[in-house]
């Protein structure tokens, strides 16, 4: 921060609005280190810093008109001013206001220090709330004076209620924001194309951040916020849009995919592909037979059979002799992967291989990978590391994408290998196709704001022999009866996962813990083995575990939230979530996704003690449906997208205008707009305030370095 501070005063020819705030008037290096907490350090950011809030004071009400519990604006003149103590060090403040139509007493408890600001006969502007005691009164009211600089500012207008930090009040903020209103407003640049500006209907930027700070009605400040926010969705979609642009551009592979190599690859499975199966295997198809590269993402709920259209594709890629990567983000998925591909290969002659973080044999595994020999390597984000090198990779995966970074996916991308060309002295860079996949399914506001720069598959159907899990929320009473009916079912041979918040007791939360839970199964189911899986356990532990557990030697495994991904034992019929109020949406429906993978019913039992009416929203809505769509819509709704996705892994700035929930029809509209400016112009030579604008804010984050 103090870096940012010590800046000089800006220089002549030097862009104004990127001038540090602490040689603005009234600011200074104390102050501007305060302003700093809330994210200002320019001019710029300080025109940018837009209200939460508006009190319309508007209208000023005579004080005869006033009504109980109210919050309204009055004016009149001070006629009295009372200072006395109420017990203690306690102090309250009366001051006596009147117009032509009655009198009212403004009351501050405990603010002694405000007495000297008030004087007999000033001309006062009070909003509040209307309260009564022995008289008419307004509790601790905002005021203003007729008289100085802010009598024009905000005596009997629309008012800006900013988010502040300790050290910066309300009236000092408004009154700088003003100012730099007033001097800087005009040397903002117009990024929006004129022609975009008509088609949306946008006000121009000088009046859109006028009327953002201090609006002259609440329509102009609709106004201006849908302008303000379409700019913030157009500048993340022109990025977008330059990234896919870009990698249209290079150079791919194009797969020749016959009949008799897609009739090879389905005798590999025991089973028919659903319809939805199908429908994206279509699509993929179409683009691996391109010479450009692909770069899809591929949604599907869990249990929907992503892992087989992938394998498909990598089929398909090593049918052409090219090799496959399958980037998975936590060790114990990339082992599930790894065991998975191993189960439908089983009858085929492609050796696949393991690269994580202690995996035997690695230095023979790499050198292998190198010379061609393995044709699948399957992983965490160790595949990116300097030494795993592939000696003709032509198709990445990526599993779970959300939990990688953009960067991360380009990583990989860049294993692909040079390709000597007749016509060319240089070797050309060949990229890999690109699949992303996620059982996370994602709203379609995300997808657009987090994946816009992929195309983008659904798998929206389930296989026929999968059953619906029940989902039950049980009261505490009702424990004894819970655990009668797991004995019963692990009586007929099923088996039970048990999920808890924490791993160990927390002196700060009244929460039993995964290692208490391991302690009470035990002791309650005696002639069953119970085994505790956690994240803390070494991989060879946590593989002996899973893999006791998939052959049946352990009946109860009790664990944290490390099964939420990663382990697929169909004939675990039964998951109890202690704590479910502690979860979050997405992580109660990855948990549940555990179970119901084979042709028997499966059941969720819930004990839950919610604390707050959104945590009792969360199980409502869990218990209420199946479908995963529905839940992340619902979880985008309850949480935001940041938190719901962290964006800021994506290479993706938060938001702070636009709303992805309220702004959707915006959102697609920006991106209608910026896809269209970049098909006209992949560089934006003739844009070159937007296309700077963009560079500005993704460069780094999005690999754009080189547009324009």
């Amino acid at each position: 921060m103090s870096t940012k501070l010590a800046n000089p005063p800006i220089e002549s020819g030097e862009n104004p609005l990127r001038k540090p705030l602490q040689y603005l008037k009234g600011v200074g290096p104390k102050r501007a280190e305060l302003l700093g907490r809330l994210g200002l350090f320019t001019v710029q950011d300080l025109l940018y810093y837009l209200p939460r809030d508006y009190q319309d004071r508007s209208k000023i009400l005579p004080i005869k008109d006033v009504i109980y519990g109210s919050t309204v604006t009055v004016k009149g003149k001070v006629l009295d001013i009372g200072l006395r103590p109420t017990g203690g060090r306690k102090t309250l403040l009366e001051v006596l206001v009147a117009d032509n139509t009655g009198t009212i007493v403004a009351t501050w408890f405990n603010q002694p220090f405000l007495k000297e600001k008030f004087h007999k006969g000033q001309e006062v502007l009070l909003y509040g709330k209307i309260g009564s005691y022995k008289y008419l009164q307004m509790i601790n009211p905002e005021f203003e004076f007729s008289e100085g600089e802010e009598s024009s500012l905000f005596a009997g207008r629309i008012v800006p209620i900013y988010p502040l930090t300790e050290g910066i009040g309300q009236s000092y903020l408004r009154r700088l924001i003003k100012r730099a209103v007033e001097e800087y407003v005009p040397h903002l640049e117009e990024i929006i194309p004129e022609s975009l500006q008509k088609l949306r209907h946008l006000m121009p930027i000088h009046e859109a951040v006028k009327e953002a700070h201090f609006p002259s009605s609440m329509e102009a400040m609709r106004r201006s916020r849908r302008r303000l926010a379409y700019e913030e969705l157009l500048l993340l979609q022109v990025a977008l849009a330059l990234r896919r642009s870009k990698i249209k551009l290079e150079k791919g592979y194009a797969f020749s995919i016959g009949p008799n190599v897609d009739a090879h690859i389905r005798k590999l499975f025991p089973f028919k592909l659903t319809g939805a199966q199908e429908r994206v295997i279509r699509e993929i198809r179409s683009d691996m037979q391109s010479p450009r590269p692909m770069n899809r993402l591929l949604q599907g709920d869990v249990g929907s059979g992503k892992t087989v259209v992938a394998l498909y594709a990598m089929l398909a890629a090593m049918a052409n002799g090219f090799q496959a990567a399958l980037m998975a983000p936590t060790e114990i998925l990339a082992e599930q992967h790894y065991r998975t591909l191993q189960r439908y290969l089983s009858n085929a002659r492609v050796k696949v291989s393991l690269l994580i973080g202690g995996s035997p044999n690695r230095k023979e595994n790499l050198e292998a990978l190198a010379e061609g020999e393995v044709k699948i390597a399957v992983g965490t984000h160790a595949l990116i590391s300097k030494d795993v090198r592939f000696k003709k990779l032509g198709l990445v995966v990526v599993d779970e994408q959300h939990k990688f970074g953009v960067l991360q996916r380009a990583e990989l991308r860049l294993k692909g290998h040079r390709l000597a060309t007749a016509n060319s002295t240089s070797d050309v860079e060949v990229r890999p196709d690109v699949l992303v996949m996620t059982a996370t399914p994602i709203p379609r506001s995300l997808s657009l704001s987090l994946f816009g720069d992929l195309d983008i598959s659904i798998i929206d159907e389930m296989p026929p022999d999968r059953v619906p899990v029940k989902t039950l929320w049980m009261s505490r009473k009702k424990l004894q009866e819970a655990y009668e009916f797991l004995r019963c079912r692990l009586r007929e041979g099923r088996q039970v996962f048990v999920v808890y918040p924490l791993i160990e007791e927390s002196e700060k939360l009244d929460l039993r813990s995964a290692k208490e839970g391991t302690k009470w199964f035990q002791k309650y189911f005696p002639e069953f083995k119970v085994e505790l899986l956690h994240g803390r356990m070494n991989s060879t532990e946590k593989e002996r575990i899973m893999l006791d557990f998939r052959e049946k030697k352990i009946d109860i495994l009790v664990s944290t939230i490390v099964i939420e991904v990663g382990i697929d034992v169909p004939n675990a019929t039964c998951m109890v979530i202690e704590h479910a109020e502690r979860f979050g949406l997405a992580q109660l429906h990855q948990l549940r996704g555990r179970i119901g993978r084979g042709a028997e019913q499966s059941y969720c039992l819930l004990f839950a003690k919610p604390g707050s009416p959104e945590a009792r929203k969360r199980l409502e809505i869990f218990t209420g449906t199946n479908d995963g769509f529905t839940i992340a819509e619902e979880d985008l709704k309850l949480r935001g997208p940041g938190e719901l996705f962290g964006t800021r892994q994506h290479g993706l700035p938060d938001l702070k205008v636009a709303d992805l929930i309220r702004d959707l029809p915006l959102l697609t509209q920006a991106r209608e707009d910026a896809f269209r400016l970049v098909e006209a112009d992949a560089t934006l030579k003739g844009l070159s305030l937007l296309r700077n604008r963009v560079k500005e804010r993704f460069a780094s984050r999005l690999g754009l370095a080189s547009i324009g």
